[in-house]
């Protein structure tokens, strides 16, 4: 499955995102907001960057406070086009303030963004591919495969062997949550 668990032992911030946050199920709005935003600032580009411009992209986005990130215009992405800091893309930048408009709006629908998520799941990457591409921007394949997976929607961002992984179960993710119900369907209980 997942050669980041061999991977991030090389690497203090690697290894601090393996062992804390990568795969762990993600319940607050703001840190899943967060989670789409360094899956389309990383497209492209090295993970070790992200996590090295994890702090400054957080602080640049308002702490991941969508609400606010959703009120910024032109003005706003002018000041992140000049700040050093963090990465500099136009496209990249836009998408971030149009999805947490997204995420604003999802809210206002569902409640939350997590609880679109969980009303959606689960389904398999290409469904929820067209599913992020309808309500959100810049989220292709490996976009809505990794932020999925980081937040514990997905299985695979650790190995089974991987002692990562039994705190994670144990937290009962929403990939495994998928699986046990899968078991209780008449299908596999012939």
């Amino acid at each position: 499955m997942s050669d980041y668990c061999d991977r991030a032992l090389d690497h203090p911030l690697h290894r601090q995102c393996h062992d804390e946050s990568y795969g762990f199920p993600v319940s607050d709005d703001r840190v899943l907001y967060g989670r789409l935003l360094f899956e389309i600032f990383q497209a492209g580009l090295n993970w070790l960057l992200i996590l090295q411009k994890a702090d400054a992209l957080q602080r640049a986005f308002a702490d991941f406070d969508y609400d606010t990130v959703a009120g910024w215009g032109d003005r706003e992405h002018a000041q992140l086009m000049m700040n050093k800091d963090i990465i500099r893309n136009r496209r990249k930048i836009q998408a971030a303030m149009d999805n947490a408009r997204s995420v604003v709006a999802l809210r206002a629908k569902w409640g939350s963004f997590k609880n679109w998520l969980d009303a959606h799941h689960p389904r398999d990457l290409d469904q929820w591919v067209v599913l992020f591409r309808q309500n959100f921007f810049m989220t292709g394949q490996i976009v809505v495969h990794e932020f999925l997976m980081s937040t514990g929607y997905l299985k695979g961002a650790h190995r089974d062997d991987c002692p990562i992984q039994k705190k994670i179960i144990a937290l009962n993710p929403p990939w495994l949550k998928a699986e046990a119900s899968s078991l209780d369907t008449p299908a596999h209980k012939k």
